[in-house]
């Protein structure tokens, strides 16, 4: 259970900071200390950042919100629009390449590792970016396109490309994602290494085409 939020804001800061430090110890093996992961985690550096340039997006300080979203970038390697939305205990593993765009709403307890991108497709206009629930984990070089929600305790594998909405409680894999587990049961056969290849399943549907052409070419003949 998470201890009351004080509602002085200079106490609450450091209540939210001391979260995402415990939250790291939490989740990260590797981290030995608090000191270590205070001095030398970048994702815990880009969080804080942002949290900082999004209190300046807020007050309608947009070229110092961008510079300190910017200084970020170049120090940490990741980069988040001040302008998403980012829940409570947020957790960026290792974290270069991870990319958040600006409409991008992230839920509390998230996880996400290195290369992720919470992007859009370039197709929509408004909201552009994923929302993710409570619980979420997006995994190395996932990449999540598009205006859906991913729902609440749903995990996405390495290397995904999901393109739309994720139910909650579910397990995607794959390119394009497609959901193998919900609920804690498999929905099928597939695993991260045998997931399908549309690009040979378009062209088997091609080749049996042709053979039914040449069947009946052979036919007419």
């Amino acid at each position: 259970m998470s201890p009351k939020i004080s509602k002085n804001p200079f106490v609450r800061m450091v209540q939210y900071c001391m979260e995402d430090v415990r939250c790291v110890k939490e989740r990260d093996p590797a981290a030995r200390g608090s000191l270590e992961v205070l001095l030398l985690y970048p994702g815990l550096h880009a969080i804080w950042i942002y949290r900082f340039a999004h209190w300046l997006y807020n007050r309608k300080l947009f070229f110092l919100a961008r510079a300190a979203s910017q200084f970020a970038s170049v120090y940490t390697g990741i980069e988040i629009h001040p302008a998403a939305k980012i829940g409570r205990r947020f957790f960026i593993d290792h974290g270069h390449g991870v990319v958040i765009g600006e409409t991008t709403e992230i839920g509390d307890d998230v996880t996400i590792y290195q290369g992720a991108t919470l992007g859009g497709t370039g197709k929509d206009k408004g909201k552009r970016h994923p929302t993710l629930g409570n619980n979420v984990m997006v995994g190395a070089g996932a990449k999540v396109l598009g205006p859906f929600k991913v729902g609440d305790n749903s995990n996405i594998a390495a290397g995904a490309v999901v393109l739309e909405e994720i139910p909650a409680n579910c397990t995607a894999v794959g390119v394009p994602a497609q959901v193998v587990r919900r609920d804690g049961l498999r929905v099928d056969d597939l695993d991260q290494i045998h997931v399908p290849d549309p690009v040979k399943a378009e062209i088997e549907s091609l080749q049996q085409q042709i053979d039914k052409l040449m069947e009946i070419q052979e036919k007419i003949r």
